[in-house]
C-alpha cells in the first residue's frame, strides 16, 4: 500500500510540473512583445501608417500596412498560388517591413519608410492584387514573425533549391547569424516548375574579371582558374579567382542576381574566353522558400506552420486587428 501511494504522489508531481513549465512557457509568450516604431505607431492594437516612395511616379503616398501588404504579396508571389502559400509571404513582408523600419526608420534619402524599388526595399505593385491575396493578407491581419522580443529578419527568395542557407552562405551576411535561421529542407524541388529547377549560364572572362574587382577589390588579371573553396550544403560560400578570393554572394550580384540566379553551382568550367556556371535555385537560399511554402501550402500546412518551419523557434504574433 505504501509503494502504491508513492507511486501516486509521484506521478502527481510529474503532472504537477508539467503543467508548471506549460503556464510558465505561456507566461514567457506573453511577455514577448514586438513594439511598432513610434514614429508610425498609431496607438497600441492599432495599424500603423506608412510613408512609401512610389518608384514609376517619383512620389511618397501614405497608406495603412495592410493596403502596402496586398501590393506587395501580389507583387512577389503569384497572386493564384494557393491561400496558405499567400498568407505565409504576407506574415513575412510585415515583419520584413517593420524591422526594416525599426532598424533604420526612413529610406536613406526619401522620406518614405518604404519603397516600390526592390532594391531599396521589397517589391510592390498593386495592379496584380486580386480577391486571392486580399483574402490572405486579411486572414493574417497584423500577424508578425517575432524572436525573443524582436521582429525576425524575415528574408525570403524564390526557390533554394531544396535546402535553405544560413545568412553566411546565402548573404554574406557579417554580423552574428540569428539562431531561428538555419538551413531548412523542404519540397521545392517537388513544384517548382521545370524549367525553373536548374540554370546555367556563361560569362565572358571579363566579365567574371570586373565582378571580382568591384566584389572583393581585387584584380584577379587574366585568371587560369575558378573554383569554389568553401561551400555548404552545395551552395558556395566562397569561390577563388585565379589568386583572388572572393564571396559568392557578392560575386553573384555583381554578375546580376537574374543572370546567375543562385550560389547552388557545381565547379565552374573555364574554356577559352568563357566561364560556365550550371546551377539550381533562384535567389539567396535564405529565410523563406517561396516555391517551398507553395509546395508545403499544397500539402495543408497553414501560414503559420509555414512560417516556423522556414524559421525555427520564431512566434506569430498579432499586432493589431
Amino acid at each position: 500500500m505504501r509503494r502504491v501511494l508513492v507511486i501516486v504522489l509521484v506521478i502527481s508531481l510529474i503532472a504537477w510540473v508539467a503543467v508548471g513549465c506549460k503556464e510558465k512557457t505561456r507566461e514567457k509568450e506573453k511577455e514577448i512583445e514586438a513594439e511598432i516604431p513610434g514614429e508610425i505607431s498609431q496607438g497600441k492594437n492599432t495599424e500603423p501608417q506608412l510613408r512609401v516612395y512610389l518608384a514609376d511616379e517619383d512620389s511618397v503616398v501614405t497608406m495603412g500596412m495592410e493596403e502596402y501588404i496586398q501590393g506587395v504579396v501580389a507583387a512577389e508571389m503569384d497572386p493564384n498560388w494557393p491561400q496558405e502559400a499567400l498568407a505565409a509571404q504576407s506574415i513575412e513582408a510585415r515583419t520584413f517591413t517593420l524591422q526594416k523600419i525599426a532598424e533604420q526608420g526612413t529610406l536613406p534619402g526619401r522620406d518614405a519608410h518604404a519603397s516600390s524599388n526592390i532594391e531599396e526595399f521589397q517589391a510592390y505593385n498593386p495592379s496584380r492584387i486580386n480577391d486571392n491575396v486580399r483574402e490572405a493578407v486579411n486572414s493574417t491581419k497584423g500577424m508578425v514573425a517575432v524572436h525573443q522580443g524582436d521582429f525576425v529578419r524575415a528574408w525570403f527568395h524564390a526557390y533554394c533549391g531544396g535546402m535553405t542557407a544560413t545568412p553566411k552562405a546565402g548573404l554574406n551576411y557579417q554580423g552574428e547569424e540569428p539562431s531561428y535561421c538555419k538551413p531548412v529542407e523542404n519540397p521545392c524541388r517537388e513544384y517548382v516548375d521545370e524549367e525553373i529547377e536548374f540554370w546555367s549560364k556563361t560569362f565572358s572572362k571579363a566579365q567574371i574579371r570586373d565582378a571580382v574587382i568591384s566584389s572583393a577589390n581585387k584584380d584577379p588579371g587574366d585568371f587560369k582558374s575558378i573554383e569554389i573553396s568553401e561551400a555548404e550544403n552545395g551552395r558556395a560560400i566562397t569561390f577563388k579567382v585565379g589568386d583572388v578570393s572572393v564571396p559568392a554572394p557578392e560575386l553573384r550580384l555583381a554578375l546580376g542576381s537574374t543572370e546567375m540566379r543562385s550560389t547552388w553551382v557545381e565547379a565552374p568550367v573555364i574554356t577559352g574566353n568563357e566561364v560556365k556556371f550550371v546551377g539550381r535555385g533562384y535567389g539567396h537560399g535564405v529565410g523563406l522558400c517561396q516555391w517551398g511554402a507553395k509546395g508545403w501550402a499544397e500539402e495543408g500546412r497553414s501560414a503559420e506552420e509555414i512560417v516556423k518551419g522556414f524559421f525555427p523557434e520564431v512566434n506569430i504574433q498579432k499586432l493589431w486587428d
